[in-house]
């Protein structure tokens, strides 16, 4: 569901921060599940564990509208959807845990015993790849820079200066991207994308660094004083994170995913929460 571009930016943060204590959450709604053996969809499929019978438990920040987020007590967006999918296809039904910090998710994961995966909007790369196994990608993005809408640093260069203080999100290709090439600039580390570009709205913050599809999104939808000044062609690729002791579970989520493909699911969720494929 997209928020409407009248909605209080206020209640908007207040919402997704106080939804982020909340219990554990229904945050998919899968059809009823079969148990922990097997994908449902092929013999072939390898057996795999899940922390509790007939669920996947996922773990998220819930702070990346439009991938995922708070809506008062629910979580939403792609990513939601496309979970409740991929639990329907393996015959089981999905719950997210309560939100937690970005950078907290992969070493829950890897430790194992509270949650099966990890889905929030995870950059596949080969450090993380040593601490813990991805499935396949799922959907391409690229970084972007916010500033405010009347702003003169539009430009990396203009940013690459010292005074000049960069919000990112902990943990993330953001963050990395603007240690690597804006050194003379102050970077801030925060919790969510959400409070870096509240900081670029509120004056703290001369810019914010992100996943490109998600600073579109705030940009349109709730930080309508802010403009997207810079789109970085990384070509990021996101995958669902599993632990490197359930390779079986890895598996079954890429048949989920091929399917879920090849029948265009994938495809009409882009569409619902990005206006078209991405």
């Amino acid at each position: 569901m997209n928020l409407n571009k009248t909605l209080d930016r206020r209640n908007f943060i207040l919402g997704l921060g106080a939804a982020a204590g909340a219990a554990v959450l229904a945050g998919c709604g899968g059809n009823s599940g079969a148990g922990a053996a097997a994908s449902t969809d092929s013999a072939n499929a390898a057996s795999y564990a899940l922390v509790q019978d007939g669920k996947i438990i996922v773990a998220s920040d819930l702070a990346n509208p439009p991938f995922d987020y708070m809506d008062g007590t629910t979580a939403v967006g792609f990513e939601v959807d496309l979970m409740d999918a991929v639990a329907a296809k393996m015959g089981l039904t999905c719950d997210y845990l309560p939100a937690m910090k970005f950078d907290s998710i992969i070493p829950l994961i890897k430790q194992g015993g509270k949650a099966d995966c990890g889905v929030s909007n995870f950059t596949i790369t080969d450090e993380r790849k040593q601490e813990i196994d991805f499935t396949d990608p799922y959907i391409d993005s690229n970084q972007g820079v916010v500033v405010k809408a009347d702003s003169d640093k539009t430009t990396a260069e203009a940013l690459n200066a010292d005074g000049v203080k960069i919000a990112c999100q902990s943990g993330t290709t953001g963050e990395a991207w603007a240690q690597e090439n804006l050194p003379k600039a102050t970077i801030v580390s925060l919790d969510d994308p959400v409070q870096a570009v509240t900081g670029v709205s509120t004056g703290i913050y001369d810019a914010a660094s992100a996943d490109l599809p998600v600073m579109k999104y705030l940009c349109s939808n709730s930080f309508t004083d802010c403009q997207v000044a810079i789109e970085i062609p990384t070509g990021e690729q996101y995958g669902i994170v599993v632990s490197k002791s359930n390779a079986g579970l890895t598996a079954a989520i890429n048949e989920a995913l091929a399917a879920l493909k090849d029948d265009g699911t994938i495809e009409s969720l882009e569409v619902k929460w990005f206006g078209s494929a991405m």
